[in-house]
């Protein structure tokens, strides 16, 4: 009744005056109302979340949207470089604290592959294993009267040699063999070259550490230190790889698995060979060096 009887008054208001301004004071009841939405939160929202998947898709569509510069300009690679602090500390954090059953591409890399992180985690590996190398050696000759230390930086090209190779020869044959193997194929995941060596390249974060905690001077510490080493970073390679190959023959797939975990493997004993160069001169003094006698 009341309602009515204000509508009326405003009625006759607005006639009375007709330059007069209305004011309509809706009560509680008469908010307006909303259009119940899907629940938000559900397990299924977060894991698509996490993975990625929704926000990889929109990338890859933006991605392919953008004006590319020619391959000799330096723009060209600055894009590969295009990367922040923020985004660099979490692939290296995702590298070190793998996730079990969760894409690293996916969770880290697919929005902006960089060659940023993995250049100079490769480098920083090679000058830690080259510094600590030389410290070992100062430490174990330490007091020796007729000692006199002298820098074998010379000897990093050994480590860079090895390292660098790795991180880029490894990955290109390993792209070069999913491509074939999805023209025959067909995979649910696939990886470009770039993503392929940015996994590589941060993998290697883990060795950096390592490196550091050779200079420990017992065989047993720094053959465990090894282990658990490749123990992390392959499995950031396994886990990331084999989804590009479990929709392959179950032997092939296994295969590559096996063959990635095995160059994994050789390059951790490279890396603690090189160490033992730099700290002994030779590999002939065993895990840690002695006084020739």
């Amino acid at each position: 009744g009341l309602q009515l009887l204000s509508e009326f008054g405003d009625e006759a208001t607005s006639a009375a005056n007709p330059g007069a301004t209305t004011i309509h004071i809706e009560g509680p009841s008469e908010s307006p109302t909303h259009q119940p939405g899907l629940p938000r939160g559900s397990g299924g929202e977060e894991d698509d979340e996490l993975l990625g998947n929704d926000d990889s898709d929109k990338t890859e569509l933006l991605a392919g949207q953008k004006k590319s510069s020619p391959f000799w300009t330096f723009e060209y690679y600055q894009t590969f470089f295009d990367v922040d602090t923020y985004q660099v500390f979490d692939r290296i954090k995702g590298s070190v604290l793998p996730i079990p059953g969760k894409n690293f591409v996916r969770l880290y890399i697919r929005s902006n592959p960089d060659l940023y992180g993995p250049f100079w985690i490769c480098a920083t590996l090679v000058f830690a294993i080259a510094i600590s190398g030389n410290l070992s050696n100062f430490l174990i000759h330490l007091g020796e009267k007729t000692y006199h230390y002298v820098p074998e930086f010379r000897k990093v090209s050994i480590a860079a040699t090895i390292i660098y190779a790795y991180a880029w020869l490894v990955p290109l044959a390993l792209w070069g063999f999913l491509m074939w193997r999805n023209s025959k194929v067909v995979n649910i995941v696939s990886y470009s070259f770039l993503e392929t060596v940015c996994v590589y390249g941060y993998s290697l974060f883990i060795y950096i550490p390592t490196a550091v905690l050779w200079i420990i001077p017992q065989k047993a510490v720094r053959w465990i230190l090894v282990v658990i080493a490749l123990g992390i970073s392959g499995s950031v390679l396994a886990m990331t790889f084999w989804p590009a190959v479990r929709e392959d023959n179950r032997r092939i797939a296994l295969a590559t698995i096996v063959t990635i975990v095995l160059l994994h493997t050789l390059l951790s004993v490279g890396c603690l060979f090189s160490f033992l160069f730099l700290e002994c001169g030779s590999f002939g003094h065993g895990i840690y060096c002695r006084k020739a006698e």
